[in-house]
């Protein structure tokens, strides 16, 4: 098959693949007996058409960036991490724990102990599955879907029977202190003299996870480590006659992998709930996976992917408030999108590759 030029690879295949996603999409709404039209113009308003959709928007965004950011440094050492909502999960505990130890006087002093926190339960959470296929060939994909419903287990015990507050009903922890909560954009519109309207969930993290896309490039792309980590993921064999040992990094990288997933939780748990619940990771573990593949595992790419995937969130949300389409055809959008710019990747390059062939011949 012809190479395709390296913007046609990053750009024009995930748009015809967008484009398509989104076609079959339509006929699926036209096939319920709704506007297509009608649904899409719902969900550009309500997700882009306002300061209120943008804030929901970028609140989901942000746990996507996390997510596939987690898996995409996986990937770059050639393991397959779908373990993200477990370490998300995990990391909520983490966060939770460190926003509770204190009587916190400051969101500034908070957030950076809440990050640690949140890392280190999700890479420590990394660390077992990335221990058994480094030293015992348990393959990761297995082993990190285990430890996803062993961790939804563990959360479960842990918030009905000691983290529940007494006299308490609901499964949660208590109220995190009023020092750990995040500003939102709302509040740092205002400081800035903006008028940003009504608040969303949208906060600080947003600012971290753009934060994280940059030190992962610096990481990949700018490191001796990340070097390692692409050539072992590469060939682990060209890796071993480098010297580069598959053992370390395949638990450096699932460390960090699994870290990155953790620190999702600033945003979920401590920037929205301020208090840790059940599922509180809502699938973003899940979704993180089709992110890193729509954004070629690359910082930019899985940031312009969140953002689409924010967008189909919210869009979802209003499309199931204000139309009688169905919220459960979102989900049918975001598994056609996943189809398409992940399994069906190459059938798509496979349909302009010709037109690139005729063009180097020419």
């Amino acid at each position: 098959m012809t190479r395709l030029p390296r913007w046609a690879d990053l750009v024009l295949t995930p748009l015809i693949s967008l484009v398509l996603a989104f076609g079959l999409s339509a006929l699926v709404i036209l096939a319920i007996g709704e506007s297509p039209w009608l649904a899409l113009k719902t969900m550009v308003t309500g997700a882009l058409g306002s300061s209120y959709g943008w804030g929901y928007t970028l609140y989901y965004a942000t746990n996507f960036v996390f997510t596939g950011l987690a898996v995409a440094v996986a990937y770059h050492a050639g393991l397959f991490n779908i373990g993200g909502e477990g370490q998300a999960a995990m990391g909520g505990l983490g966060v939770a724990l460190v926003c509770l130890a204190l009587p916190w006087p400051h969101w500034a002093l908070a957030l950076p102990a809440a990050m640690l926190g949140g890392a280190a339960f999700g890479a420590l959470w990394a660390l077992i599955p990335a221990w058994l296929q480094a030293k015992r060939g348990s393959h990761i994909v297995i082993t990190t879907i285990m430890f996803n419903f062993i961790a939804a287990a563990a959360l479960n015990y842990l918030l009905a029977n000691v983290l529940r507050p007494t006299g308490s009903m609901d499964p949660a922890t208590a109220r995190f202190p009023e020092g750990t909560a995040l500003p939102r954009l709302t509040d740092m519109a205002a400081a800035l003299g903006l008028d940003w309207g009504k608040a969303t969930p949208a906060n600080v993290s947003f600012l971290v996870a753009l934060a994280a896309c940059g030190l992962v490039w610096l990481l990949i792309w700018r490191t001796r480590l990340g070097y390692e980590i692409r050539a072992f993921g590469k060939s682990e064999r060209a890796a071993r006659y480098a010297g580069i040992s598959p053992a370390r990094i395949t638990v450096v990288a699932m460390l960090i992998s699994g870290g990155l997933a953790g620190l999702m939780a600033i945003n979920n748990v401590m920037g929205e709930a301020g208090r840790l619940v059940l599922n509180s990771v809502e699938g973003a573990g899940f979704i993180g996976i089709a992110v890193a593949l729509m954004g070629r595992n690359h910082p930019l790419g899985i940031l312009l992917a969140a953002l689409l995937f924010g967008f189909l969130y919210q869009g979802g949300g209003e499309l199931a408030l204000f139309t009688q389409i169905p919220r459960e055809l979102i989900v049918v959008i975001q598994a056609l999108v996943i189809l398409f710019t992940g399994a069906l990747d190459n059938m798509v390059r496979m349909l302009i590759a010709p037109l690139f062939a005729r063009r180097g011949g020419a």
